[in-house]
């Protein structure tokens, strides 16, 4: 008796239009390949040429924005942790790429201003600033984002993944 589960369409195809008689797995295996390819690929350029990572890019594109945001702000814009912002931060003002000032009447709370480095920065980097997968997403309908988020949710119980991770940016990772 065949596996129902790993029978192939007699007319499956590859993405270059070739015959394709592998599993479904290899096959969505290869489709996670790509995807994560095209990731590493973005953030590889945008450290290439703007000479910082992407998350540091990212976060430097949400300060330009929301002038005066504060760390909390830059850490729900970006959904990272409020760490990680922190640490994003840290790094971005030893570079003199943003200012954190406390003007605000609670001196612990810093307001976030984008520097002349930082706006070099984001002359020289290759766009989108957030990175190519959440553009990209953004460009698909509400019904397919659904069904990812359940398809999704599925794959990451079979793996037993560690829910925390999801909070680290993949420029990180």
């Amino acid at each position: 008796m065949v596996n129902e589960k790993r029978a192939t369409p007699a007319k499956a195809t590859s993405p270059v239009g070739k015959r394709d008689l592998t599993t479904p797995e290899v096959r969505v295996l290869r489709r996670f390949r790509l995807v994560f390819n095209a990731v590493k690929t973005h953030f590889q350029q945008v450290e290439k040429r703007a000479g910082v990572g992407g998350a540091q890019l990212w976060a430097l594109s949400v300060i330009r924005a929301h002038p005066g945001i504060g760390v909390n702000g830059l850490a729900a814009s970006m959904d990272v942790h409020q760490t990680t912002a922190s640490n994003l931060v840290k790094a971005l003002v030893t570079t003199d790429m943003i200012a954190a000032e406390k003007n605000a009447p609670d001196r612990r709370a810093v307001q976030l201003r984008i520097q002349p480095a930082g706006l070099r920065v984001l002359r020289k980097a290759p766009g989108p600033f957030a990175g190519v997968l959440p553009d990209a997403l953004a460009t698909l309908d509400a019904k397919t984002l659904v069904r990812m988020d359940h398809d999704l949710a599925l794959l990451i119980a079979a793996l037993h993944a560690d829910e925390r991770a999801a909070g680290i940016p993949l420029a990180q990772m």
